[in-house]
């Protein structure tokens, strides 16, 4: 290349990078607050189980299958709300289904009996079902496969920074709203984190645009360098331009081949197996964190805090240097590498809570950067046809892992100690790491549309 074929490169590299910031900081900062809100509402339980479990004489086994029955909505309607999404678009799409998750997780703090308490956690995961799988499907519009794992990191350090305020916010209205006018302060704490959801909903419906060429903020010749990003993407992820002419397949059709895909079906597999190890250690840290001699219930909320920061740090780095560097399978393996060793540190500290705490936060460093990684590799293999229906597939999938996993984290605690579940989740996250590089030894040999040999299915195997 001449010097100045390279200048012209690197400016035009660079006035990409620039509209890129411009849009990132449209759309990113609002969807990592609601994020965040949907973080509070799916994990606060876990905190409310302190003293919900007490008042209202809920066993162990309740609150697990309670704190499960979520994810079982969830993922039964993700797959027709992503395709929902498709058609009538991001906005109206955000609106609804947070102003329903709003108001369901509010009403949770008047269940009194356990079949309430399951009926509340279905519907505010059936209502919350779309979002995360959503809100990737809708950064596909905006940003080719070689930013995205930055880009669906910043957005899900989103669920970081709630687990950050998570902690002291549960821990703070646990202890001083209670019994203020009649409530109990778990009670107080799933209505206040509950509303701010249904106004969220309101702001994204009139602040985000469904696409670029919606968008009135960005000039014309702004949209028309994204749109030829996105074509220059789809066309390396298809093997040709011509690859999208002709009919439609059905939706049956293509939910079909994703399912006949080996390497799509051990994507899935291996995100089920992240998702069960960490819902678990998410739903039982702060039981963990009294184990290991916290004591009331604000400062479990405030050490948990620290994981979930060093989550965010891992999150953003990771997914950088992935983009930086073009590669993720070896950094996802670096991720359930950080996993597995934070937590055999904190089995190693034999309930210290310092040396427990800083396992932890290793550990942490790994499972955060995990998830987003694994997206970015599934985006990077599915073409705008198959997107919506792949990306609610593997995600829906995944979620099951969040079903079982807190039920089977209680099932090891039945017959060993907080030393036997620690175990069990490296365990899981070992054989995630394992199945995903199988899933890519697959992906080279497998056919169908995302055969190609792009610069994207390369680096996705990378």
């Amino acid at each position: 290349m001449s010097h100045g074929a390279k200048i012209l490169h690197l400016r035009g590299a660079a006035g990409m990078d620039a509209i890129y910031r411009k849009v990132s900081w449209r759309l990113l900062p609002l969807l990592m607050l609601c994020y965040a809100v949907a973080y509070l509402d799916r994990v606060n339980v876990g905190y409310a189980k302190l003293h919900m479990g007490a008042e209202l004489d809920f066993s162990n086994q309740v609150y697990a299958w309670g704190a499960g029955a979520f994810f079982v909505g969830y993922c039964l309607f993700a797959l027709p709300v992503n395709l929902l999404l498709e058609k009538i678009g991001a906005r109206k799409t955000l609106l609804r289904i947070m102003l329903c998750w709003g108001v369901t997780a509010a009403v949770g703090a008047f269940v009194r009996e356990p079949v309430e308490f399951y009926a509340i956690r279905f519907l505010l995961g059936m209502f919350e079902a779309g979002f995360f799988p959503g809100a990737i499907l809708y950064l596909t519009y905006w940003f080719p496969s070689s930013r995205r794992a930055r880009v669906i990191a910043i957005f899900a350090s989103g669920a970081l920074m709630g687990g950050v305020l998570a902690g002291p916010l549960c821990g703070a209205t646990l202890d001083y709203m209670h019994q203020f006018g009649d409530l109990s302060g778990w009670q107080w704490m799933l209505v206040l984190q509950g509303l701010p959801a249904a106004l969220l909903g309101i702001v994204a419906c009139c602040w985000l645009d469904d696409k670029p060429q919606d968008a009135r903020w960005l000039s014309s010749f702004e949209q028309q360098m994204i749109e030829q990003d996105l074509e220059r993407d789809e066309e390396a992820l298809n093997g040709s331009p011509s690859s999208d002419d002709g009919e439609p397949p059905s939706t049956f059709a293509t939910i079909w081949s994703l399912l006949r895909d080996p390497a799509i079906a051990l994507l899935a597999a291996a995100n089920l197996l992240l998702l069960a190890a960490s819902y678990a250690l998410m739903f039982w840290l702060p039981v963990l964190m009294q184990r290991w001699g916290a004591g009331a219930a604000i400062q479990p909320g405030l050490l948990t805090a620290l994981p979930n920061l060093a989550g965010v740090i891992g999150m953003i780095a990771i997914g950088y240097d992935s983009d930086r560097r073009r590669e993720r399978r070896g950094h996802f393996i670096a991720c359930m590498v950080l996993a597995s060793g934070g937590l055999g540190l904190a089995i190693a500290a034999d309930n210290s809570l310092a040396w427990s705490l800083a396992g932890i936060s290793v550990a942490s460093l790994g499972i955060a950067a995990a998830a987003p990684l694994l997206v970015a590799i599934l985006t990077s293999l599915l073409n705008r046809r198959r997107a919506a229906t792949g990306i609610a597939l593997v995600g829906s999938f995944g979620l099951l892992g969040g079903a079982f996993g807190p039920a089977l984290s209680e099932h090891v605690q039945a017959w060993g100690d907080s030393a036997a579940l620690l175990a069990a989740l490296i365990v899981l996250y070992l054989a995630a790491g394992a199945i995903l590089l199988w899933a890519l030894r697959l992906a080279p040999r497998r056919g169908g549309p995302n055969a190609g040999h792009g610069q994207t299915d390369k680096m996705a195997r990378s």
